[in-house]
């Protein structure tokens, strides 16, 4: 295999596609590359079109039957001929190729189709050499193009960031699964990867939950479940404070004084304890540390669940005062900052024109009291990791509720003349999950959803009993299942979207859903367990004799694995990578009956083993790309 696989690059140089002077081009990695640089200068020597114009404009094809690339003749611009008629004129000119046949016209568009036989041993062997990386970029991380002495680009993802004492609700949950995403995209294209937990653990709130733990507070209960214990103490006491507030609303209707509640009640008592923190008060700050570090031992079990890891857990409390300092003093250099009883505040509207600077509105930068706000911390935080990480990219993967505050922090850090660092920061956003709820219809914590899809997988697998008696850890599987149900469901629509949250659809085997996933990578596993072919007759097999359309076309589309990864790089969207493993899977899936192995005669199988063992091979990359755990067994 080796050997073939030097043959037909030294085949591919011949033909002067050994070149890679074209943005983000990888011909060694990604075939789609190799194709796109012999159409690209083939079709510059018919045309007088630089190679370099008609590169980007050749794309893939939306379904097979449009051929494997395609170029809008529209695209290129030229004049003084209509675009069908030179298309016609091209495809007739276009020379004898060993890697593409004569395009075929549809109106102003050139379809390519890969041929077979080449597309075949240029790409299975790459598979079978590199199972468990093949489809990856390294090359796209490193500084400067090939060069890896420059060392590769860092980037940080912000994701999850969960508030210490409540639910891990919707919101995190997909903040979670898409941020995990984000860091494996970047990770497979060789980025030196930064996985930020930025809680929510620091504010006026957590002196009030203090007050409530002295309250109610169970330390027995708190060892065993903190973030359960944590959030009904959080319940109880607000809702004291709300019964509190409307107790004040009412005297003072009444013209009674209401001062006592005011200057001593549980707002006032809150806010002493949160300027306590801010000032260091070892009892205060031993008592939250107590909280943050147990409710983080907690959340690491469920994001072990996810395969989700952090490299770091920050988190509002663990931002400087210095750092905030600086960021104030930089907007009041600016001449930014103004008073308003008695808080600094920046209004927008004054530094930012029309109807953007109106959404902007104000933004509070320091209370009265003087304890930093949400948007403060912010910026210090900001400020900070760019000294600590010296980072080229940083992602905050936030949901599109928090829009206005990242709006704000981005405009705050343009306002203070910190251009570069605001063209390294983006802001990856997503709807909301509808409907979300447990059986129970209790309140949605992550480990309820979790089980109760479990649960529902588990009674599904029942069913089948003699499938069930195979399974070796049931209750692993069905957990498994599980979190692929919901995660797919996640990932299926774009994320700008809402989505409505439905145990039914997404724990069903029938649809494009996490265990139909599962199943199809179950199953070419379990076809080449049965074939107890040892893999170096595998990788040795007779390429020559995948003939047949279905396994043509399956290699055409194992061969867009790369491209589409290095795509979804531009796109940020987990359901580009979905998508394509459902495409491939339903192909796969379908060719089963004439694609058969048992039965077939040796030389035969062991080729289609070659190419299922290929196939399983990029549908397992693709699945642990988007976070998932591929089952070998179901």
């Amino acid at each position: 295999m080796t050997t073939m696989a030097g043959s037909l690059l030294a085949q591919l140089q011949k033909l002067h596609v050994q070149r890679s002077d074209f943005p983000a081009c990888s011909p060694r990695l990604n075939p789609f590359d190799v194709y796109r640089i012999h159409l690209a200068n083939t079709l510059s020597e018919i045309t007088d079109i630089q190679p370099g114009i008609i590169y980007p404009l050749l794309q893939r094809t939306s379904t097979l039957d449009k051929g494997d690339l395609l170029l809008p003749v529209p695209a290129l611009r030229v004049k003084g001929e209509r675009p069908e008629v030179l298309a016609s004129r091209w495809a007739d000119q276009f020379p004898e190729s060993t890697l593409v046949s004569k395009p075929v016209i549809d109106g102003s568009f050139l379809q390519f189709y890969f041929k077979p036989a080449t597309l075949v041993k240029q790409v299975i062997p790459a598979v079978l050499q590199n199972r468990t990386e093949w489809g990856k970029n390294p090359l796209l991380g490193l500084k400067d193009g090939n060069d890896a002495s420059k060392g590769r680009k860092r980037i940080v993802i912000e994701f999850s960031s969960p508030n210490i004492a409540k639910p891990f609700h919707q919101g995190h949950l997909r903040s979670t699964i898409i941020g995990g995403f984000l860091a494996n995209l970047y990770e497979g294209a060789g980025w030196d990867v930064v996985r930020l937990n930025y809680l929510g653990d620091w504010g006026k709130q957590y002196g009030l939950l203090a007050l409530g733990f002295k309250m109610f507070g169970d330390e027995k209960a708190l060892e065993i479940d903190p973030i359960q214990h944590l959030y009904q103490i959080y319940v109880k006491i607000n809702s004291l404070l709300a019964d509190e507030r409307k107790e004040i609303e009412r005297l003072e209707k009444d013209g009674k004084d209401a001062s006592k509640l005011r200057n001593g009640g549980l707002d006032e008592q809150a806010r002493q304890y949160f300027k306590a923190m801010c000032d260091n008060d070892l009892e205060a700050i031993s008592i939250w540390k107590k909280f943050r570090e147990l409710s983080i031992h907690r959340y690491k079990e469920s994001y072990t669940r996810l395969n989700i890891r952090f490299d770091e857990y920050a988190g509002e409390s663990l931002v400087q005062e210095e750092s905030m300092k600086i960021a104030q003093e930089q907007l009041e250099r600016k001449g930014l900052v103004e008073e308003s009883q008695g808080a600094a505040i920046v209004d927008f509207s004054k530094y930012v024109s029309g109807k953007a600077g109106k959404a902007l509105g104000k933004a509070l930068i320091r209370k009265t009291d003087g304890t930093s706000l949400y948007l403060t911390r912010d910026v210090g935080a900001l400020f900070e990791r760019k000294i600590h990480y010296n980072f080229d990219q940083m992602i905050y993967v936030v949901a599109t509720d928090q829009e206005l505050h990242l709006k704000q922090l981005f405009k705050l850090i343009e306002l203070t003349g910190n251009e570069d660092l605001r063209s390294r920061i983006t802001h990856v956003s997503f709807g909301l999950v509808l409907g979300m709820s447990t059986r129970r219809g209790t309140v949605v914590f992550l480990d309820d959803v979790l089980r109760d899809v479990g649960e529902k997988m588990h009674e599904v697998m029942r069913k089948n009993e003699t499938k069930y008696a195979r399974v070796s850890d049931p209750e692993r599987t069905a957990d498994i299942l599980g979190i692929s149900s919901v995660m797919v469901q996640d990932m299926s629509g774009k994320r700008i979207n809402n989505y409505r949250f439905n145990i039914d659809t997404m724990t069903s085997f029938e649809g494009d859903t996490g265990p139909y996933l599962q199943y199809s990578h179950a199953r070419l596993c379990s076809i080449l367990l049965k074939a107890d072919v040892p893999s170096s007759e595998i990788e040795s097999a007779n390429l020559d004799l995948l003939v047949e359309p279905h396994a043509i076309n399956i290699v055409r589309l194992i061969a867009q694995a790369p491209d589409t990864i290095q795509n979804t790089l531009k796109t940020l969207e987990p359901t580009t990578i979905l998508t394509y493993l459902f495409r491939l899977t339903h192909v796969i899936n379908s060719s089963y009956d004439v694609l058969q192995v048992v039965g077939s005669e040796r030389e035969l199988m062991k080729a289609r083993l070659a190419l299922y063992d290929a196939a399983k091979s990029v549908i397992n990359n693709g699945m642990r790309l988007l976070g998932l755990t591929p089952l070998d067994r179901m």
